[in-house]
């Protein structure tokens, strides 16, 4: 059940890991590119399709409901109702689309119509009774308020802002052919105040200048409730969520359960039943042998017997495999003890629980420890290591460290990914941090659950 670190601990060339894979730098701080990345203006564009957008989309919500609820006392209220819902759930389509392409956010599609049967009264009760297409319906309603105040904030700070920056440029229109000295600040009967020399100008532009660099901050948390909305009402709600994430971890369970049966059904095969099968013929030999050379047979016969100490040996071995007595006997720390012991390199086991969780989570900690120190002692070439178990709230934490060389990857389709798999079945974690060099210190997190036998 050994599994391998990626490519290894050593990193080589191919490691992807040089020193140009960084992230981008740039000269300017992020606070004055803003106003001319991409991103700013993306984030711009969402906010002004907003109100045209949400203006349609309301209005469709509205009549689509208002004319549904009104014709209830009738049975087309029925059919319009399904129909406005269907319209909000293809609102809910284009509107994670725009989300997707001008604000980067990508939202699962919610959970699709379920019918027990075919036919219009089965496709009308599926829309009714779907929870997306009421929360694509309180969308519509929800964002066109927000579409106007966002479009109003962020266009009256985008014009002002750009407006005064770049006054110096066309302050001299005013004079020119609006017969007076440039942007009035005050005026009554008696008094006026313009922005007309050189000291108020500059200090205009410069005003400008702060509100432009704060512009696209303010957009983008202008925009942030909009991807709140997005995320929150057009997108898969949490049960489904977790079902498909159960669905998921149920696939991984049973693939590792036949691959471990595979595994077991190998080494029987391979091992104590080749060696079983040879044993019954070296006795049947020494049994024909036993009458005419009597020393033969006794030769035959103490073979046969060191076949048999061999095979109980890989039965036993076969045995811990599935499920050590000594982790059912004494726990994690006597268990791993155990496995340390013969890891090829010292290993120190430290286990702070003060009880012992459910046997499930204690077997899996167990073999997750088990081929850790198996990867270390076949790839790590490290001279010492370390096992730490110990609970924190509702979760068991395990951590083993070594001091080799480093370059443990658990994305690179490694076996690390593959216990990662199996840890995230039971809604558990595996995080490895292993720089080239070492040291190497992976983390697994499992939740705490407790036998009612064991309380």
């Amino acid at each position: 059940m050994a599994t391998e670190y990626g490519q290894g601990y050593g990193l080589g060339s191919g490691s992807g890991l040089s020193s140009d894979a960084g992230p981008r730098r740039h000269r300017l701080p992020a606070g004055l590119r803003a106003p001319f990345e991409g991103r700013s203006w993306r984030e711009f564009g969402f906010v002004l399709l907003s109100l045209p957008i949400g203006v349609t989309f309301f209005t469709y919500a509205v009549t689509m409901m208002a004319l549904g609820a009104g014709l209830l006392v009738t049975f087309l209220g029925v059919p319009v109702l399904a129909a406005g819902l269907v319209g909000c759930r293809g609102i809910g389509a284009l509107e994670r689309a725009r989300a997707r392409g001008l604000l980067d956010l990508d939202v699962a599609a919610p959970e699709p119509l379920r019918m027990r049967k075919p036919g219009a009264m089965a496709w009308m009760g599926a829309v009714l009774k779907s929870g997306a297409s009421w929360r694509s319906l309180l969308y519509a309603l929800l964002q066109f308020p927000w579409a106007v105040f966002s479009f109003c904030v962020a266009v009256t700070f985008w014009a002002v802002g750009w407006t005064m920056l770049t006054y110096p440029l066309w302050f001299w229109v005013f004079p020119a052919y609006a017969s007076q000295d440039g942007i009035q600040l005050y005026g009554d009967e008696t008094h006026h105040v313009y922005v007309d020399n050189a000291f108020e100008v500059t200090v205009t532009a410069l005003l400008g200048l702060l509100v432009t660099l704060a512009t696209p901050w303010i957009v983008r948390a202008l925009t942030t409730v909009d991807r709140l909305l997005v995320h929150g009402l057009l997108g898969p709600s949490r049960l489904a969520t977790r079902v498909v994430e159960l669905e998921s971890d149920r696939g991984v369970v049973v693939d590792t359960a036949a691959a471990d049966l595979r595994r077991i059904e190998r080494d029987l095969h391979d091992g104590a039943q080749a060696r079983l099968v040879n044993l019954a013929m070296d006795l049947g030999l020494a049994k024909e042998k036993l009458r005419e050379d009597p020393q033969e047979a006794a030769r035959m016969v103490g073979e046969a017997h060191g076949e048999v100490k061999t095979a109980l040996q890989e039965l036993r071995d076969l045995a811990r495999g599935i499920h050590p007595a000594v982790l059912t006997d004494r726990g994690l720390d006597a268990a791993l003890s155990a496995v340390a012991s013969r890891c090829a390199v010292p290993v120190r086991v430290e286990v702070d629980l003060a009880e012992r969780p459910a046997s499930a989570i204690e077997g899996i900690a167990y073999f997750t420890v088990s081929e850790l120190l198996q990867n270390i002692s076949k790839h790590a070439r490290a001279t010492a290591a370390s096992v730490e178990v110990w609970r924190v709230e509702d979760r068991l934490m395990l951590q083993v460290v070594d001091n080799g060389v480093g370059g443990a990857d658990a994305s690179a389709g490694s076996g690390l990914a593959g216990l990662a798999g199996r840890l995230d079945a039971v809604d558990g974690i595996l995080v490895v941090d292993s720089p080239a060099g070492g040291p190497t210190r992976v983390t697994a997190e499992l939740p705490w659950r407790t036998d009612p036998v064991r309380r």
